[in-house]
Order: structure tokens, then C-alpha cells, then sequence
């Protein structure tokens, strides 16, 4: 929290606009374009525009609806570390977890409403959700947890918003529109209230985000005529992961994004770099055992969708993307340079951008394999099949979701003083 209304200038050589911006900038164009295209095809063509079936409901959408929620609550969890147990070496970029947290939990929302059918009917889950269903619960408990991440982003910023309240432009007016008539800062005792309040809404949102994770595992592994899936290990699984992929987006965005770089910017980023790691770590051993255990005699129903996963014909999904890209390589970056902003920073681009095919392996390998072996034969239509690829449809929605959120996000940092002390 801002304790002082001196809030030093940023130099000018970081007020420079970089090639690198301009490069961004382009690429985000880039993906706005195609994915406005993806948008057009799903508001005019439906699930038309999908390899998706009658045996295969869910593809590409539910396994990036399933990606971005895990980097919210993973955003979210890393906060935590800060309001409800106190870490003061990450108390500089705690307020920008917030933001990412609301940011990815509404990009999932995002995504997860262009793959329901009748777009206009998921409201209903509000007054007319089934107590019984999985799905019915974590609409709820999404809701509860976006008002949570609304009401604490406020009193964590609180401080930071009436400081702000003299900035010239809209930031200044979106601060003095959130504080009222309040002009002075706070008092220590308004300011330890205040944090009292923010450790309890923290708290409040640690089984919070548990529960609404941890359900999206459980979603699946409720589902009994799903072998692969019927695990105790899925809620752990999908709250393990997400830690380790929000954490990952959190560090690549603090090593490469953080406008001062300065002595105490470098000691967060490597704490995060060794948070990383061992959530890496952690994230890798349940997912070996997630395979490992039902192949070790290679019985069981669920071995043909493993199987299929490690060598089927798109084995280097796993084996190249997952444990390539989202463990080895970022783990060889954490542990061989542990103290290098850019080895951290890429570490957390690759873990927290390739896991999104370790969500796509959990969802499509489930619904490929036949629970019958002569279903396939049973019926034959062009809409009833087994295989599935994603089209280049899907993957521009996709795109589309990534390029609001990237906008969402650019948004949030310019209106809110989420910088800290570090931006005037």
C-alpha cells in the first residue's frame, strides 16, 4: 500500500517507447485481426465452425476456457502469499495479481460463453442451475469469486487511487471517481483496517479458488463413464496447475513488463523465478503420476487414452509441447541461470502459454477413445466421429479471447495505479 504522496518520476529512458513495444503492439494487432475473423465465423456459423460431434462435445474452447481459469486462480493464489500470509518480498507487485487474476477469470468467462450453443441461455445457470450439477456450482462460485477480486483489487488500491486522485488525464478521473470525496490518505489506523479487510477477503477467497479450480477437476472426474478422468486426482491436478501456469504468466509479466528496473524489481523477480520452480516441480511429479500409475502393468481402460496420449498420432503434443516446452526446457532456465531476469521471464512464457496443451490432452484424449468398442460402427453420420483436430476457426477464437484480455489488461494498468509506488 502507498504510505506517501511522493511518488518519484520514472526516468525518462524507461518513458521510451521500444522496438519491442512497436513488435508487440504488431502481433497483437495480428492476432486482433484473425481472431475478429474466428468471431465473425461463431456469431454467424455457430459450433458449425468446429470439428467438434455427437461423441465429441468438447474440444479446443473447453480446454482454453480450462487454461485461462487456471492462470486466475493461479494469479490469485500468488497474492495471497502477500494479504493473507504476509510475504513482503512480493508486496511491490501483489496489487498486479489482482488485475491478472480479474483479467483471465473474465477471458475464461469469455471463452466458455462462445462454446455454449444458445449463447443467450447461460444466464440461466444463475435462478435456474440444478444444486446437484458440478457445472451449476461453479457459475455460482465464479460469480462470488469475480465480486471477491472487485471488492479486494479496491481496498488493496484504496491508498494508491486517492494518491492518484491529481493525475491529469482519465486515470485521474477514474481515481477520483472511485474514492468519492475523499482527498487526503489514509491514516495508519484507516490503513491497517483496510488490511485487515484485505487479509479477510484473501482468506475468504484461498477455498474460494480451491473449491472453483479444484471443481473444473472434479467436473471431469465425476464423470464415471470416462475412465481416463474417473480420478481423486483431478482436483488436485487442475489447483496444482493452475498455481504453476498463473504463476508462470505472473513472473514473465513482472521480469519482462515491470517499468523500474531496479535492485528490489531483480529480488522479486527471482523470488518468483523460485516459486516457479517448485511449483513446476510439484506440477510435473503429479502429472508423472497421473500417467505412470495406471500404465505400470498396462491394464485397466484407461491405458488406451494414455496410450493414445504418449503415441498416438499426435504424441508430440506431450512429449514435445508439455514436457519440452512447459517443464524441461523452463526448469533447465529456472535451475542453470536462477538469477537472470531474462531466464525467468522465458521460463514463465513457456510454462504458462504451452500449458494450454496440457489442458487440451486432458480433455480430448478423454472423449476420443469409444466407451464400446462397436459404437463406432453403430452409427454412421459425418457428425459422429472419434477423431478430432481443432480448426483453424477455433483457433482464431481463441485469438480473439486473447486479444480482449491483452486489451483488458492494458486497460487495467493504465486506469489503476497497480505499479505502485513506481508509476506517477
Amino acid at each position: 500500500m502507498i504510505t506517501s504522496t511522493k511518488t518519484p518520476s520514472v526516468p525518462p529512458e524507461h518513458r521510451k517507447i521500444s522496438p519491442w513495444t512497436w513488435i508487440g503492439v504488431g502481433l497483437w494487432v495480428v492476432v486482433l485481426v484473425l481472431g475478429l475473423q474466428g468471431f465473425y465465423e461463431r456469431m454467424l456459423h455457430g459450433s458449425l465452425i468446429t470439428d467438434l460431434g455427437g461423441w465429441m462435445p468438447w474440444g479446443l474452447w473447453v480446454a482454453a476456457y480450462m487454461w485461462f481459469i487456471g492462470l486466475s486462480a493461479g494469479a490469485f493464489l500468488l497474492s495471497t502469499l502477500v494479504y493473507v500470509f504476509g510475504m513482503k518480498s512480493l508486496e511491490r507487485v501483489a496489487p498486479l495479481s489482482l488485475l491478472v487474476a480479474l483479467v483471465t477469470l473474465l477471458m475464461a468467462m469469455l471463452m466458455i460463453l462462445f462454446d455454449v450453443g444458445h449463447m443467450g441461455r447461460i444466464f440461466e445457470i444463475w435462478y435456474r442451475g440444478n444444486p446437484h450439477s458440478m457445472m451449476a456450482w461453479m457459475g455460482w462460485l465464479y460469480t462470488v469469486y469475480f465480486l471477491l477480486l472487485v471488492v479486494e483489487t479496491y481496498f488493496a488500491l484504496h491508498n494508491a487511487l486517492i494518491a492518484a486522485r491529481g493525475h491529469v488525464g482519465l486515470s485521474g478521473r477514474v481515481a477520483r471517481l472511485l474514492t468519492g470525496q475523499r482527498r487526503t490518505l489514509l491514516s495508519e489506523s484507516e490503513q491497517h483496517r483496510e488490511r485487515h479487510i484485505t487479509t479477510v477477503l484473501g482468506a475468504i477467497g484461498i477455498p474460494l479458488a480451491f473449491a472453483f479450480h479444484g471443481g473444473v477437476g472434479a467436473l471431469l472426474a465425476t464423470v464415471a463413464a470416462r475412465d481416463v478422468w474417473h480420478t481423486g486426482l483431478y482436483p488436485i491436478l487442475f489447483i496444482v496447475g493452475a498455481f504453476f501456469s498463473g504463476g508462470a504468466l505472473f513472473t514473465a509479466l513482472i521480469a519482462f513488463f515491470w517499468p523500474v528496473r531496479d535492485k528490489e524489481w531483480m529480488l522479486t523477480v527471482r523470488t518468483l523465478g523460485r516459486i516457479l520452480l517448485g511449483l513446476l516441480l510439484f506440477s510435473a511429479l503429479l502429472d508423472w503420476a497421473d500417467y505412470q500409475v495406471p500404465l505400470w502393468y498396462g491394464v485397466g481402460p484407461e491405458v488406451r487414452e494414455l496410450s493414445q496420449v504418449l503415441t498416438g498420432p499426435f504424441w508430440w503434443v506431450f512429449w514435445l509441447v508439455t514436457v519440452g516446452g512447459v517443464y524441461l526446457i523452463p526448469a533447465v532456465l529456472l535451475i542453470a541461470k536462477p538469477k537472470s531476469p531474462w531466464a525467468i521471464g522465458m521460463a514463465g512464457v513457456l510454462s504458462s502459454v504451452l500449458f494450454l496443451a496440457v489442458r487440451v490432452n486432458l480433455v480430448v484424449p478423454g472423449l476420443a477413445t469409444p466407451e464400446l468398442p462397436n459404437l463406432p460402427s453403430s452409427y454412421h453420420d459425418g457428425r459422429l466421429l472419434f477423431h478430432y483436430v481443432p480448426t483453424w476457426a477455433e483457433w482464431e477464437l481463441v485469438l480473439f479471447v486473447v486479444a480482449v484480455g491483452v486489451v483488458l489488461y492494458w486497460v487495467g494498468i493504465k486506469l489503476l495505479p497497480v505499479w505502485g509506488r513506481d508509476v506517477k
